[in-house]
């Protein structure tokens, strides 16, 4: 007779054990998981609505999918801020949904790893020389059982970690969305800067190539400010590009099959705070909340669990035990029945489980080191965010409360003295190209400003995309070399 997988005992063997096998019953079954209603969504929810201020929902219906709709719908017919973008984001993006089905699948292996193992029942019939042979079994894997609330609490562990990893992919989304609509925004502002600059560029070409006709400008000067006209030309229509392939990315993160009509941007960024967020307790702060952290954190834990499960069973790897019944039937027509248990279980002769253990041991101290890596480039990143963050603000700040005021009155009191004959018109044309690249670096500080602010908050709660940092602008003198006489 061979030996099934796992086998539960039988009859008179159940009779002498009923009141164990009862009470181990009830008590597995009391731990069995079952599914939540919310299909494991309100840790994300709660992590969406404490840190970002944004409602999420995984759609699972066809009234859900209608509720989001009209969401959108609302949120589109005014111009997008950044709140209302990542909210349309965030109901809409069908990748972030994906997501969401991953952390329903998790949630099903929870409930799987959870569950009692099946039984199995077997028949055979053997016939032969008038002498007919049934046999029959029931089959259950009793080393799976034994296991089974290890591995419950380790599935737990699991689908905690498919929670947060969700969690993570939001505020990434949302960190995403941030990003794309400050460079779409600015984009809209550069290009309606220098619309107006290519225009007034256009007419200082006109007026040199007048006084050249008239002899008061020589082909020297005349060329530079052709070439400035040029040079403003092409900008223009590099910056129209940066526009429309801004605008792209970010209805491709909003989930919207028609980006040119079916949102309005603003013309310009929003104005810079009064004044920078002061945070003492960055650090502090990005290791308490950091979600990549967390997930890290219960990693270690579940691998800890795994671990001690490995070492406890590394002896025991099969135990099986087989209840039989079996009834004869001779050719005289009389029957006798024959009942009893198999037990089978592997020795452990030339696997003594050391390489399971060796191999649990080394995952485990692998994903302490990365854990501890993790800490100290959290704490790192925390720090550098912040310090761009303040940079970048005291640049567009210093921007808007001194370059641009004192450009200002460099360019009235230059067409004051060119009104009065004081100064000659090549000075003045210089002075116009030096301001036309003031204000785009004053309007590319603010940029940066935002960008830096949004990496400050992914830094804190987590959700990077992996990007770069946000690379400095050239200066004013950069941008504004070769002008002049």
């Amino acid at each position: 007779m061979k030996i099934i997988r796992g086998v539960l005992p039988h009859q008179s063997f159940l009779r002498s054990n009923r009141s164990a096998l009862v009470l181990t019953a009830s008590l597995l079954l009391s731990g069995c998981a079952t599914f939540s209603p919310d299909r494991g969504m309100g840790v994300v929810a709660d992590v969406a609505d404490h840190t970002i201020k944004k409602d999420v929902v995984a759609i699972r219906s066809v009234d859900e999918a209608q509720r989001a709709n009209d969401d959108v719908t609302r949120l589109l017919r005014r111009a997008l801020t950044v709140d209302t973008a990542v909210q349309v984001a965030l109901l809409n993006n069908r990748g972030l949904q994906a997501t969401y089905n991953e952390l329903a699948l998790a949630e099903a292996d929870r409930v799987q790893e959870s569950l009692l193992p099946n039984p199995t029942f077997s028949i055979s019939r053997i016939a032969g020389g008038g002498v007919v042979e049934i046999q029959r079994q029931v089959v259950g894997d009793i080393l799976a059982l034994a296991t089974l609330p290890f591995r419950s609490e380790i599935a737990k562990q699991r689908f905690r970690q498919a929670q947060l990893r969700a969690a993570l992919e939001t505020l990434r989304l949302a960190a995403d969305v941030r990003r794309a609509y400050y460079r779409a925004v600015a984009a809209n502002e550069l290009v309606g800067f220098l619309s107006r600059a290519k225009a007034t560029a256009e007419s200082i070409a006109q007026l040199s190539k007048n006084l050249g006709q008239t002899g008061s400008m020589n082909k020297l000067d005349q060329a530079r400010e052709q070439v400035f006209y040029a040079e403003t030309t092409a900008d223009l229509a590099t910056v129209r590009q940066e526009a429309t392939s801004s605008r792209e990315a970010l209805a491709r993160l909003l989930g919207l099959w028609d980006g040119d009509l079916n949102f309005k941007l603003p013309s310009h960024l929003a104005a810079l705070p009064p004044r920078p967020q002061t945070l003492p307790r960055i650090e502090v702060d990005a290791v308490e909340h950091r979600i990549d952290l967390q997930i890290a954190r219960i990693e270690l834990v579940a691998l800890a669990k795994a671990l001690n499960l490995t070492e406890a069973s590394r002896f025991v790897t099969l135990l099986d035990v087989a209840g039989i019944s079996k009834t004869t039937r001779n050719p005289d027509g009389s029957r006798f029945r024959e009942r009893g248990f198999d037990i089978q279980f592997q020795i452990p002769i030339f696997d003594g489980g050391e390489v399971r253990v060796r191999q649990a041991s080394e995952t485990y101290n692998q994903a302490f080191n990365r854990l501890t890596e993790k800490a100290i480039n959290v704490r790192s990143e925390a720090r550098d965010a912040y310090r761009t963050y303040r940079s970048s603000y005291e640049i567009a700040r210093q921007y808007e409360r001194e370059v641009l005021p004192l450009r200002k009155i460099i360019t009235e009191e230059m067409q004051l003295r060119f009104s009065s004959m004081q100064v000659d018109v090549f000075t003045l044309l210089t002075e116009a190209r030096q301001r036309t690249a003031s204000l785009r670096a004053a309007i590319e500080a603010k940029r940066s400003f935002w960008l830096a602010q949004s990496d400050l908050q992914t830094a804190v709660n987590g959700g990077g995309s992996g990007e770069t940092p946000t690379k400095s602008s050239p200066t004013t003198t950069a941008q504004a070399g070769g002008g002049g006489n």
